[in-house]
């Protein structure tokens, strides 16, 4: 018999049609697709593991995925096969062994996130299932303002749902920017890991900011409450991509 080898998947996918990243009785997911297609391929029970519990309807250019095949199919070669099996909206951008220890949520990486905000007066069609349609006027260098002081360690839990399971709230945010290109107002973030809805949650603040709802200032007031009630709004789930998860042990 082969020995075993851990593969890692970057994964691409628009997430409309499915009930997040992780199995879920009764629902699609993303994790289900390549579970069964992924087991079919290779004629063995495969279980992925997945970097980003992605939420329905967020989407991904290069979410992370391993799992463990005795199949003598080269590494490279299983992103290409699968590809054929798959449906359209799921995509496997590469493929390769890594070592069999390697996992996608317990070793150091950097996640960056964007999230796209149509502000303009009428919605676009081909827009509305990957951007948050906002109407009102944004005033982006007080947004990027409010951005400057999420920057850094700090505590998040004024940034994360109620419904999180952590006890440690505590991130580090290495980069984040607010930019318009053309009507659109993207917000991209770059960290060592995100709280539940953390990414949604920061920009419904940094909205309030844009429309003078917060001062860029009040942003710190709010990190320092630690209290989810007064921070914005989650923005909802179709705004947001997971661009790229970078593991520096790997390169």
């Amino acid at each position: 018999m082969s020995e075993k080898k851990r593969i890692k998947l970057e994964v691409a996918y628009d997430g409309t049609n499915y009930h997040g990243w992780q199995i879920q009785p009764e629902a699609i997911t993303i994790e289900s697709v390549l579970n069964k297609h992924l087991s079919e391929l290779l004629r063995e029970d495969i279980k992925v593991i997945g970097a980003s519990r992605t939420d329905a309807g967020v989407h991904a250019y290069g979410n992370v995925a391993v799992f463990d095949t005795v199949n003598r199919i080269p590494s490279e070669k299983i992103g290409l096969a699968l590809n054929t099996r798959l449906p359209e909206d799921i995509r496997i951008q590469s493929s390769r062994e890594v070592p069999v220890d390697f996992h996608p949520r317990h070793c150091d990486s950097v996640k960056t996130y964007e999230y796209h905000i149509l502000n303009t007066n009428i919605p676009i069609p081909t827009e509305r299932l990957y951007s948050y349609f906002f109407y009102r006027n944004l005033d982006i260098e007080k947004m990027q303002k409010a951005a400057s002081f999420l920057i850094g360690e700090h505590d998040f839990k004024s940034f994360c749902s109620a419904k999180t399971q952590v006890t440690e709230t505590e991130r580090i945010i290495y980069k984040l920017d607010v930019f318009r290109e053309g009507n659109l107002v993207k917000i991209r973030i770059s960290g060592n890991g995100f709280l539940y809805n953390m990414v949604r949650i920061i920009t419904g603040t940094l909205l309030q900011v844009g429309i003078g709802y917060f001062q860029p200032e009040e942003v710190m007031m709010i990190l320092d409450k630690k209290d989810r009630t007064v921070a914005g709004p989650c923005a909802p789930a179709r705004g947001l991509r997971l661009v790229n998860i970078y593991y520096p042990d790997l390169e």
